[in-house]
């Protein structure tokens, strides 16, 4: 259980370091508003499922 709390924190950290990503003055620069989207949508769905899971904790169900 501690692995999978581990990989949603590592992948909310993964967002925002998508989110911070200078893609200006590169051939990416067209995807800046693809890659940010993606990293908000992996922030909020991350954090929803640890929200979830230590509210299942807490009412003591698995």
């Amino acid at each position: 259980m501690d692995r999978f709390i581990l990989l949603m924190l590592a992948s909310i950290l993964a967002g925002f370091a998508l989110l911070k990503v200078p893609l200006s003055d590169t051939f990416l620069a067209g995807l800046e508003p693809i890659t940010n989207l993606i990293g908000i949508l992996a922030i909020v769905i991350f954090s929803l499922v640890l929200m979830y899971k230590g509210l299942m904790a807490l009412l003591g169900r698995k």
